[in-house]
């Protein structure tokens, strides 16, 4: 799998497909792989996907002793489309991504031509009580043991022999203290936008991604029925769906707001 050096880091990521570049940020603890498996094969399709590890997960080694912040993680992505000369294009986050992708665009709007979030609110809770209570490690082994098994498999060959176990504990202290988002913030994310979450996410009610929908400039919402918080896994045919609803009925907006040697570059988006 390519690498990039990227922010003092060796950034891994997968790429597949061909056509405007999507950029898709995982949830915390997971891989991209895994948290887009279903999305993967059909919006490669239409879109040259990059799916990076972020730091600590994965293939992108960081040890979690030495801080895990999402401001770093800004920065990680910044750097990381920067190295690649990506001048303009799609971002789509999950939970832990969806805030790397919201506080992106609070900041570099102008580089997206759409955006999608995916169970994240910006308030503190319940978001940060329910990390505290998942992110514990020892809760890991005595409760979910096959988790514990999940969380090696995934990250022990970049990271070392049990690095998540201090990776857990540093993520729910990063989102119990980072900087909340502003609605000033959200007001000025003017790319086409959607919010997704489900209809029992432990960490997203309902009310919460309705008032971020409200909040940024050209915001649509979708609640998931019957779905917790990895809706792009639970539901897969239903969220895909509505994606390339997304997608297609954005598409003119999308193109205006790339760069113009973009546009002379890439094959418009066919889903």
């Amino acid at each position: 799998m390519p690498t990039i050096r990227a922010n003092g880091l060796d950034i891994r990521y997968d790429l597949h497909g061909a056509g405007p570049p999507l950029v898709m940020l995982h949830g915390a603890t997971s891989v991209g792989r895994e948290d887009f498996g279903p999305q993967i094969a059909l919006f490669s399709k239409a879109f040259q996907l990059y799916v990076p590890d972020a730091r600590g997960h994965g293939g992108t080694t960081w040890d979690a002793a030495a801080g895990f912040r999402y401001d770093w993680l800004v920065d990680d992505v910044a750097a990381f489309v920067d190295g690649l000369g990506l001048e303009t294009f799609h971002l789509l986050g999950f939970s832990m991504g969806a805030m790397t992708a919201l506080q992106y665009a609070a900041r570099f709007d102008d580089r997206l031509r759409t955006l999608v979030v995916i169970g994240i609110t910006t308030q503190r809770e319940p978001r940060a009580s329910v990390a505290r209570r998942l992110m514990d490690p020892q809760r890991a082994d005595v409760d979910d043991p096959a988790w514990g098994a999940i969380l090696a498999r995934r990250h022990d060959a970049g990271q070392g022999v049990g690095a998540w176990r201090r990776l857990l504990p540093a993520i729910a202290a990063d989102v119990a203290t980072q900087p909340l988002l502003t609605p000033r913030d959200l007001h000025g994310i003017e790319a086409p936008s959607m919010v997704v979450c489900g209809d029992r996410d432990p960490f997203v009610p309902v009310d919460h991604a309705w008032g971020m929908q409200r909040q940024l400039g050209d915001g649509r919402l979708f609640v998931v029925p019957d779905s917790s918080h990895e809706v792009m896994v639970r539901r897969p045919g239903l969220f895909n769906e509505a994606l390339t609803g997304f997608y297609r009925t954005t598409e003119a907006a999308a193109t205006t707001r790339a760069r113009p040697t973009d546009r002379e570059s890439e094959p418009a988006t066919s889903l």
